[in-house]
């Protein structure tokens, strides 16, 4: 666990289901939620949220500056804490552009079937962001 001694930093976990990311202290912490990035620094007030798809950047603190992946799940920030339980969450060294790009021409794909249906909508919708982002996060671009 990291070590919460540091005044002034936030203690940042970032976990999967199978893994955890991170352990780390950063000085900020900016993240994707349903309604838009946010950025967390230390005393921020307490928050849970439903996280999107998009990167996880890390500023200062022993995390130096680091990114990552993530899709979809939840983020609870507390004055001097911030955990993130990703569904999906990958270094950008450790996506797979093929398949990245397989992934949007399958949502893009499902989009123009769609027809009236609103729940192939949203399930078009959700896999075409997080391809989308998935390509700009190992491209080094944010979306």
């Amino acid at each position: 666990m990291a070590d919460t001694n540091q005044s002034g930093l936030l203690v940042v976990r970032l976990v999967t289901s199978d893994r955890v990311l991170v352990d780390t202290t950063a000085e900020a912490v900016e993240l994707p939620s349903m309604s838009g990035y946010i950025e967390a620094l230390y005393g921020h007030a307490p928050l849970l949220g439903e996280l999107g798809a998009g990167e996880v950047r890390l500023h200062g603190g022993a995390s130096g500056n680091q990114k990552f992946f993530v899709a979809w799940g939840f983020v609870e920030v507390l004055p001097e804490r911030v955990t993130i339980l990703a569904e999906n969450a990958l270094r950008p060294e450790e996506i797979k552009l093929d398949e990245a790009r397989a992934e949007l021409a399958a949502g893009e794909k499902l989009w123009q079937e769609a027809g009236d249906d609103g729940e192939k909508y949203d399930e078009a919708y959700a896999l075409t962001r997080q391809a989308e982002e998935k390509i700009a996060s190992a491209s080094g671009q944010r979306s």
